[in-house]
C-alpha cells in the first residue's frame, strides 16, 4: 500500500478518535457516575422517609424558599426549585447534546438517525398504549406518559459493566436512543401536562426566544446573552403555565456551534504563536515566570483556544457534570421517598396504575424498540450500527425499561393525590429494577463467549 495511503489512514482514524470516539467515553463515564450516585440518592430518601424521623423528609423537601426584589417576588417549595429549576438545566443539557448529535453525531445523517429514533418512537408508543389499557376511563389514564421514559445514566450505567464484552455501537446506539427518547419526553410534557396558558407571557417568552434567534445570526459568541436571554425565557416560561423545562431544551436550540474562526486558522495561528517559544538553553524550564513574551504567549493561545471552541462545547463541558453529579442526585433524592407506612401489599398486585406503569417498563419497552427497529432495518429505511447484532438491540431495548429520573419527573406532572403518586414511585423503581435485572442478565448471557474488545 502506497504510503500516502497510510498516512491518509492513520489520520482517518486519528480523526475519528477525536472527534467522536474520546467525546463519547467522555460523556458515558460521567452518566456512570451518575448512575452510581443515582442509586445512592434512593436509597438515601427510602430510609430517610420510612425511618423513625421520616416526616422530617416531607417539611425539608416542602420548606419554602423565596426570592424577592422590590415588588418581585417568587416562592416556591424546595422540591419545587428543584424539579422547575435546577432540572431545566438537565433539559438544557439535554438540547445541547440533541443538537450535537444532529450535527455531527449519530444523528447526523438519516440513515444514522433514523433508527434510535424510531426506536425511541416505538419505545414510547407501546408502553403508552399499555398503560392506557389498564386505566382506561379512569382519572389515573393521566400517568400514561409515566412509562415511556428511559433513564440514560441508569441505562448506560448498566452497559459500563461488561466493558469490552460489549461492541461500542451499542452504547452509542443506546446514548442516542435514550437522547431521541428524552426529546420525546419534553414534547409529551409541553403538549400534554400543560394545563392553563397565561398568553401575556408566553408572547414575552417568544420574543425573548426571537433574540436568541438574532443573537446566534450576529454570530455573537459571548455565552452571557445566552445565559440572561435563557433565564429571562424560563421565568417567562414558568409564568404563561408551560412547563418551564421545556425553556431549557429551546434556549439550547439556539447556543452557537460554530467558533469565532475555523480549524484551519486555529492552527495557523498556534503555529505562530508556538514560534515565540524559542529557549537559548536545551530547555525552557519554568519560563513563564521569567519570559514576559512566553507569558504573553500562553494568553494569546489560551483566547485562541476559546475563539475556535464554540459555546455549544463549551457549555457541555462545563455544565455535564454539576447535571449528571449534582442535580440529578438531588432531583432523586427529593423525589423517591415513597413510604412504605400505610399501604395494603395486597392491593398492589391489582392496582391498575403499578400494572400499568411496570408492564409498560419491562414488557412495552423492549417490544417497541424491537418492532419498530426491526420493521425500520428491514424496510431498508434504517441500518444496524456496526459489530452491533439484533440480540445486541434486544438487550439494550429491555435496558430501556430503566425509566427512573423522567419516570418520576412525569409522575409528579401527572398525579397530584399523594397515595397514586407513592403507588406510581412504587411502580416505576420495581419496573426499573425488573428491567434493569432482566437486561443485565440477558446481555451478560451473550457477552460470556465474546472476547475483549480491543
Amino acid at each position: 500500500m502506497p504510503l500516502n495511503s497510510n498516512k491518509y489512514m492513520a489520520s482517518t482514524r486519528q480523526l475519528v478518535a477525536d472527534q467522536i470516539l474520546r467525546p463519547f467515553q467522555r460523556f458515558f463515564s460521567k452518566e456512570v457516575a451518575s448512575s452510581i450516585l443515582l442509586i445512592a440518592a434512593t436509597i438515601i430518601a427510602l430510609i430517610w422517609t420510612n425511618s423513625r424521623i421520616g416526616e422530617t423528609y416531607h417539611s425539608f423537601w416542602h420548606t419554602e424558599v423565596s426570592f424577592a426584589f422590590g415588588h418581585f417576588h417568587i416562592s416556591k417549595t424546595l422540591v419545587h426549585w428543584i424539579n422547575d429549576g435546577f432540572m431545566s438545566l438537565f433539559f438544557f443539557t439535554v438540547g445541547l447534546e440533541i443538537k450535537r448529535e444532529i450535527l455531527v453525531g449519530e444523528l447526523a445523517t438519516p440513515k444514522k438517525a433514523l433508527l434510535p429514533v424510531v426506536a425511541a418512537l416505538g419505545g414510547m408508543i407501546v408502553p403508552g398504549l399499555i398503560y392506557a389499557a389498564f386505566n382506561a376511563g379512569s382519572p389515573t389514564i393521566s400517568g400514561w406518559g409515566v412509562p415511556v421514559a428511559t433513564d440514560i445514566a441508569f441505562a448506560l450505567g448498566a452497559v459500563a459493566i461488561f466493558g469490552r464484552r460489549l461492541p461500542v455501537g451499542l452504547r452509542i446506539f443506546l446514548a442516542a436512543f435514550a437522547i431521541a427518547d428524552d426529546l420525546g419526553a419534553v414534547v409529551i410534557i409541553a403538549i400534554f401536562y400543560t394545563k392553563e396558558i397565561v398568553w401575556s407571557y408566553l408572547i414575552i417568552s417568544l420574543f425573548l426566544i426571537f433574540g436568541l434567534a438574532v443573537a446566534n445570526f450576529l454570530w455573537i459568541r459571548q455565552t452571557l446573552i445566552y445565559a440572561i436571554l435563557g433565564l429571562a425565557v424560563w421565568f417567562f416560561i414558568l409564568g404563561s403555565g408551560v412547563h418551564p423545562t421545556i425553556a431549557g431544551v429551546i434556549v439550547s436550540l439556539f447556543v452557537p456551534a460554530r467558533g469565532r474562526y475555523d480549524t484551519d486558522n486555529f492552527l495557523q495561528n498556534v503555529k505562530k504563536i508556538t514560534e515565540k517559544f524559542e529557549c537559548e538553553e536545551q530547555s525552557c524550564g519554568y519560563s513563564i515566570l521569567l519570559n514576559q513574551e512566553h507569558m504573553y504567549a500562553v494568553q494569546a493561545l489560551e483566547l485562541a483556544c476559546r475563539d475556535v471552541e464554540t459555546p455549544l462545547q463549551r457549555l457541555m463541558h462545563a455544565l455535564h457534570p454539576w447535571v449528571a453529579l449534582l442535580i440529578l442526585p438531588f432531583f432523586a433524592l427529593g423525589n423517591t421517598g415513597l413510604t412504605f407506612h400505610n399501604i395494603v401489599f395486597s392491593e398492589l398486585v391489582s392496582n391498575p396504575v403499578i400494572i400499568g406503569i411496570i408492564f409498560g417498563l419491562v414488557f412495552g419497552k423492549p417490544i417497541g424498540v424491537m418492532l419498530f427497529s426491526y420493521l425500520s432495518v428491514k424496510t431498508g429505511i434504517a441500518s444496524l450500527p456496526q459489530e452491533v447484532r439484533w440480540s445486541h438491540i434486544f438487550g439494550g431495548a429491555m435496558l430501556g425499561g430503566i425509566g427512573f429520573t423522567m419516570s418520576l419527573f412525569l409522575a409528579d406532572l401527572s398525579f397530584s393525590e399523594p397515595q397514586i403518586l407513592n403507588y406510581a414511585r412504587i411502580a416505576i423503581l420495581t419496573g426499573s429494577i425488573l428491567s434493569a435485572a432482566i437486561g443485565m442478565s440477558y446481555l451478560g448471557f451473550i457477552s460470556i463467549s465474546a472476547p475483549d474488545r480491543e
